[in-house]
């Protein structure tokens, strides 16, 4: 097939549930590819040799050649090349944000002059993987001989389980410590079912209890153990406890009956399954209900109202929809289920009912300034421009920063003014045989950035122990 056939095949669209269907249950909304709609869109690629998509990769998936064999069809040997970088195919297939990265690199996305129209190379991605779960037709996973040494991971968000994932492959007996009852992390905990089943995340679990990595549950580093204990056993060791620590308004009545963290809120959502009523978690029956900031987990956080039985939602954001950070699909899918979106709007202040409940918000309307360091035009609020908004429940969606136990427990492991641990260029921190990455390195970002960093720390803990 030539260059120019190549570029004349239209961009795959992915099946979707319809918004008055999906939001009256929690399943998956995309629902992937068909085979022929994958081999389709592969074909799409030009196997670049310069391969600038992998570029675009934190963990440097070889992309033409997965896809290469979606090509040929032979999705098996596609999933292996995924896999030789990629622990977390079928997560990153679905919530990794491929337009800013792989994607933002296609050469046929900037040949045909548009991001849209690059090869879905993330949906490919997902579909190889959801092919290996219905197939069950992967060989056993290749692992190193044992170097008889031993690595402590705490934390089982997408950062260490990379991380745990490489180290085993690599012969090191791995241990993975987690504060919560499932593994996971935010991947669990924070990401709703309709975003990323917890089957998917389950599925990807076992595969590194197939590489033998170990799991302990209910283990609260610092707490638990503190990490100088961990260390009398381990080797050496990753922390890769992210970022739960949420962020607040700090605006007078934040601590009204109906205000929640986004974290708070999807938590009891998705670990505490709320939304099935045989679970018994309780939630806030809202009528109205505003989610304050502009990323993913608002999104996923007014979604989950609507799913709740909210009546209306909206999306108060300081900004406009083009400085958003979510994922375009995502504030596309909010908008077909009904979110409200209102924006150049923050509040000042939460009013009650007079009965220690939430029943308004004073909004201030702003305009758009000077790009400030993010690169995104600064908001600047409009002087006499408040007004009463009412609703009965306010969720802050504003970010989240490490939680400083662990560096409380360890006062001579270094973090910065924001409780972020301090690393050199391969993830080591201040104390010796300790690699951080991910959130509590980053701050709140991607799922794939936190596996780059994974990786990366691993490779250098193999460097130093000698494997």
């Amino acid at each position: 097939m030539t260059i120019k056939e190549r570029l004349a095949i239209p961009p795959q669209e992915m099946r979707t549930q319809k918004p008055d269907v999906r939001l009256r249950n929690m399943d998956e909304i995309a629902l992937g590819y068909t085979e022929e709609q994958a081999v389709r869109e592969a074909e799409r690629c030009l196997n670049c040799k310069n391969a600038p998509c992998v570029d675009g990769c934190p963990v440097g998936v070889r992309i033409p050649r997965f896809i290469a064999e979606i090509q040929r069809r032979d999705f098996k040997a596609a999933l292996a090349v995924i896999k030789e970088t990629n622990a977390l195919p079928a997560v990153c297939g679905r919530v990794c944000p491929q337009e800013k990265q792989c994607q933002l690199k296609c050469t046929v996305g900037l040949s045909l002059k548009s991001i849209e129209k690059a090869v879905s190379v993330g949906r490919l991605e997902r579909f190889v993987a959801d092919w290996e779960r219905a197939n069950r037709s992967v060989d056993a996973p290749t692992v190193a001989p044992s170097v008889g040494k031993r690595v402590g991971v705490v934390g089982s968000g997408p950062a260490g389980l990379t991380a745990a994932a490489d180290l085993a492959r690599m012969g090191y007996a791995v241990t993975v410590f987690e504060a919560l009852h499932k593994p996971g992390g935010v991947m669990v905990y924070g990401i709703p079912e309709f975003r990323l089943p917890k089957a998917v995340v389950a599925e990807e679990v076992r595969g590194l209890e197939k590489l033998g990595v170990k799991f302990e549950m209910n283990f609260l580093a610092g707490r638990t153990k503190t990490l100088d204990e961990l260390l009398e056993e381990f080797d050496a060791a990753f922390i890769g406890t992210g970022a739960g620590l949420p962020k607040f308004l700090n605006i007078p009545g934040e601590n009204l009956a109906g205000v929640f963290s986004a974290n708070e809120y999807l938590t009891r959502a998705n670990l505490m399954k709320a939304w099935d009523a045989d679970a018994g978690t309780p939630f806030f029956h809202a009528r109205v209900a505003a989610v304050v900031g502009g990323g993913n987990v608002a999104l996923d956080a007014a979604r989950m109202a609507l799913r709740l039985g909210a009546e209306e939602v909206h999306i108060i954001y300081r900004r406009t929809r083009d400085e958003m950070p979510a994922r375009a699909e995502e504030v596309e899918h909010a908008a077909e289920e009904g979110v409200i979106f209102d924006f150049l709007r923050n509040p000042t202040e939460i009013l009650d009912d007079k009965n220690a409940k939430v029943a308004a918000m004073t909004l201030q309307k702003f305009e758009l300034g000077a790009p400030d360091a993010s690169g995104r035009r600064s908001p600047v609020p409009l002087t006499g421009s408040e007004y009463r908004f009412a609703c009965d429940m306010v969720i802050p969606a504003l970010g989240n920063a490490p939680n400083p136990l662990l560096k409380r427990s360890t006062p001579a492991l270094k973090a910065d003014s924001r409780g972020r641990i301090v690393v050199d260029n391969r993830q080591k921190t201040s104390l010796d045989a300790v690699y951080a990455g991910g959130d509590v390195v980053l701050g709140a970002a991607t799922v794939i950035l936190a596996m780059g960093e994974g990786r990366r720390a691993a490779a250098a803990i193999n460097e130093l122990l000698g494997g």
